[in-house]
């Protein structure tokens, strides 16, 4: 009490287990003759079980979210939601936030912790965030997560131009910047490609054949873009009687080393050329 009055406190906004401090804070305040401050008691996060938030739900301290690759904006956001509302609005830039926040838009009851929720709204974050910004970001990222020095050391003008290329469709699959990171995977393999082992599973002799045939195909493309080897490669599964993704999984493995990635037309235009050919010549011998 006699902090908070010769700090000039004037608002108390706390959780409601100090409850009980305020009705003997008002006893001293009135004793003292010093004049109450606003209080407001607000319930508690819990848990996705019901219980108060602690460590074992995962309540860790913010520089653990941004190592899980959560965007500032994004948790911001998600935090001033757990118990407050203003309508039906759910996204809200921070300035909107400022301008919009008031007590008595705060829930009477507890609110629920909720990864999957967060995860969510980072993802829509992410897709709504320019492509420079993520590159940015991504990087800076780096310094937190396992392994990140390795990848920090590979990036160059050229891997940073390839990301920056790619980021159109990364982040439409990723609700994390570690997402992001793994989908960018195949801009920083070292060849010849280390494959997971579901992707070395489909390399069989069969398909071994099968991609030198495809980079003989490929080899005869000069304009090398995304439409322009996607043409090629529909080209070369009809004149096979293939399905295209009969050809499009075989170039994903050799390409990604994954059995996932962004779409294939999108991964082979980042590579470019030499690169792709390259890659294509390694998983073919």
């Amino acid at each position: 009490v006699v902090d908070d009055h010769d700090m000039g406190v004037t608002h108390i906004i706390r959780g409601d287990d100090h409850l009980i401090n305020a009705a003997r804070q008002k006893q001293i305040y009135d004793a003292l003759e010093w004049e109450l401050p606003s209080m407001s008691h607000i319930p508690l996060i819990h848990g996705p079980d019901g219980s108060k938030l602690s460590k074992r739900h995962g309540a860790l301290g913010v520089d653990a979210y941004r190592a899980l690759g959560y965007l500032p904006a994004a948790l911001r956001n998600y935090l001033v939601r757990l118990g407050w509302s203003h309508g039906d609005q759910e996204i809200f830039s921070t300035q909107e936030m400022i301008d919009a926040f008031d007590l008595p838009g705060i829930g009477r009851s507890a609110a629920r912790f909720d990864f999957a929720k967060l995860e969510n709204l980072n993802g829509h974050y992410i897709r709504q965030s320019d492509d420079q910004s993520l590159v940015t970001q991504f990087e800076s990222v780096l310094d937190y997560v396992p392994e990140g020095a390795a990848l920090k050391a590979k990036l160059n003008d050229t891997t940073r131009a390839q990301l920056l290329r790619a980021m159109p469709s990364l982040k439409e699959r990723a609700k994390t910047l570690i997402e992001l990171i793994a989908g960018a995977y195949f801009i920083f393999a070292d060849r010849p490609l280390e494959l997971d082992p579901k992707a070395a599973a489909l390399l069989t002799p069969e398909t071994r054949a099968l991609i030198g045939r495809l980079r003989t195909a490929l080899e005869a493309v000069n304009d090398w873009t995304a439409d322009t080897t996607e043409t090629a490669m529909r080209n070369f599964a009809e004149q096979n009687n293939l399905k295209l993704g009969a050809v499009a999984q075989p170039l994903r493995v050799a390409l990604t080393g994954r059995t996932t990635s962004p779409g294939i037309f999108d991964v082979l235009a980042v590579l470019g050329r030499q690169e792709c050919l390259a890659r294509l010549a390694d998983q073919a011998a």
